[in-house]
């Protein structure tokens, strides 16, 4: 499984110093990709539309990242990894500022899909150059320790955009992205990162003999399985982790900065997980915090939709965080695995699919904001996300829990 073990052994010794600057640059990622979450109703202010409207620079966003991972799995093939990640940082840096200058919603729709095509290359990439060189029984602690850096992430995109959005502009959060985004760069190149890496590209195959090799790994019934889960999944955890800001300005009267640090918990939550996660993967094994995940989720948004007071929506978050982190983490190991002889197009495959049911169940949720209507398809995300727990639980290894 995986490449050779020399390989191997060479990344798993430098993981300590290595992962520290992965999780850096999928810091940025993350909190480029949930900073707009708090900024609906600004953006909805400053150009003069309804905050479901706005809602769509997010799904674009979330549509060119997935489509982009079909450019970036063949690099993957190409150019060594890392550097691919140096440069999509470099540039995520430029477009920032490009985000932070747009005169109208149309210039912000085109400078956020431009961003997430570029900085589709950063986590999928670091994911995928972790599955090729670390053995599977150790890969579900190291993607944890990486996915350290995408929560805290999410926690300080979602704050700062809240926060911003109040006190300053939401103009000042992106100039700041840049800055964060420029230093991940800077402090990835002067590593060398890439010259660790023993193990160098595999030999691609032709462009015209891509689809076919696609093919044949899309035909495989656990592709098909995790790639369906995987939609579901980005449809309604993270699709409806968008609106939960709106929630809590609506239903809660809270303000924009508020609504922006209780979605700080969202994160603590997902922060809870990966600090325990070896030991609730000993105790419970992958099936079990798949099913607990989903239940979680389930839990948390019940309790934000039916809560009354800042504490219910406190718990709610912290709660559906841990969930959602639980679940992705079993999820995108279990992708690790779908086609080990060629990880890049498989997480390609993952990364795409996930984001295309993001920007799916942003839609879906937009038209509900404005009609009315995001209660009862919160609720509905609350019902089918448990199933999918279930049915993750059902494509794991370790189909029960070790005792």
């Amino acid at each position: 499984d995986g490449p050779n073990p020399k390989g191997r052994c060479a990344l798993v010794a430098m993981t300590s110093h290595h992962i520290r600057l992965l999780g850096l640059a999928a810091f940025a990622s993350m909190a480029s990709m949930r900073m707009g979450d708090p900024m609906l109703a600004a953006w909805a202010h400053d150009f003069s539309t309804t905050p479901g409207q706005a809602s769509h620079v997010i799904a674009g966003f979330a549509t060119a990242y997935g489509v982009m991972q079909w450019v970036y799995g063949p690099l993957g093939m190409r150019i060594d990894k890392a550097s691919l990640i140096t440069w999509a940082a470099a540039l995520s840096a430029c477009l920032s500022v490009f985000t932070a200058l747009a005169a109208s919603l149309d210039l912000l729709m085109l400078a956020r899909c431009a961003m997430g095509a570029v900085a589709a290359g950063i986590i999928p990439l670091c994911m995928a150059l972790i599955g090729d060189q670390v053995p599977y029984e150790q890969r579900q602690t190291t993607l944890a320790r990486l996915m350290t850096g995408t929560v805290t992430g999410l926690m300080a995109g979602q704050w700062l955009g809240g926060f911003a959005s109040e006190y300053l502009s939401w103009r000042w959060a992106f100039a700041l992205l840049g800055v964060l985004f420029a230093t991940a760069a800077w402090l990835l190149f002067r590593s060398g990162l890439y010259n660790a890496q023993t193990v160098r590209p595999t030999q691609p195959l032709p462009w015209s003999a891509q689809m076919s090799h696609l093919q044949l790994i899309l035909k495989k019934r656990q592709v098909q399985i995790v790639l369906l889960l995987t939609l579901l999944e980005g449809g309604m955890a993270f699709g409806g982790m968008v609106f939960v800001p709106s929630v809590l300005m609506r239903d809660y009267q809270l303000n924009a900065a508020t609504a922006g640090s209780i979605m700080l918990l969202y994160g603590l939550g997902g922060l809870g997980y990966t600090h325990f996660a070896k030991r609730w993967l000993q105790a419970l094994g992958e099936a079990g915090l798949a099913r607990l995940g989903g239940g979680l989720i389930a839990l948390g948004l019940c309790v934000l939709l039916m809560g009354q007071h800042t504490s219910a929506a406190m718990l709610a978050c912290a709660i559906t965080g841990m969930g959602l982190y639980m679940l992705h983490n079993v999820l995108q190991t279990q992708a690790t695995q779908m086609a080990p002889e060629d990880r890049s197009t498989a997480l390609t495959l993952f990364a795409s699919v996930l984001f295309l049911g993001q920007s799916l169940g942003v839609a879906l949720l937009a038209w509900g904001l404005d009609a009315g209507l995001l209660h009862h398809h919160l609720a509905g995300i609350a019902v089918c996300i448990v199933w999918v727990g279930w049915w993750v639980a059902r494509q794991s290894p370790q189909a029960l829990p070790k005792t």
